[in-house]
């Protein structure tokens, strides 16, 4: 199994709903978002795939999100904008983009909203 990681940041504003303490006001972070695929087979050069192409997903996905209030974005309008939900919506927005590249899967997303506090979403 080839296992393959990238990351990258963004910066946006969100606020938690139903939550006492601090997270119920309007705050925000520089999140760092690290994404790893994983396969069995290379391609015929001899690569996962191409990491400019995974770099750019990646970039795709957090523009959506990238200085903007998380909590109005369509997708977290019944969701709370949590680091787990974050790294789900990341998860499964890479997971459709990836299904034309053959064999490449989401093995996880980590989503950080501090140095020293991420959340990790798989689907195993």
């Amino acid at each position: 199994m080839y296992r393959l990681k990238v990351s990258d940041y963004f910066s946006s504003a969100h606020f938690l709903r139903n939550y006492q303490g601090k997270c119920e006001k309007l705050h925000g972070h520089n999140w760092k978002v690290e994404l790893i695929v994983e396969g069995e087979k290379l391609n015929e050069i001899e690569i996962l795939i191409d990491f400019k192409d995974l770099k750019g997903i990646l970039k795709e996905i957090l523009a959506e999100l990238d200085h903007r209030l998380i909590n109005d974005h369509p997708y977290f309008k019944e969701r709370n904008p949590s680091s787990e939900n974050l790294a789900r919506f990341i998860f499964e927005r890479a997971k459709n983009k990836l299904s034309t590249y053959n064999g490449v899967k989401v093995k996880e997303v980590a989503v950080y909203e501090t140095e020293k506090a991420c959340a990790i979403y798989s689907e195993e």
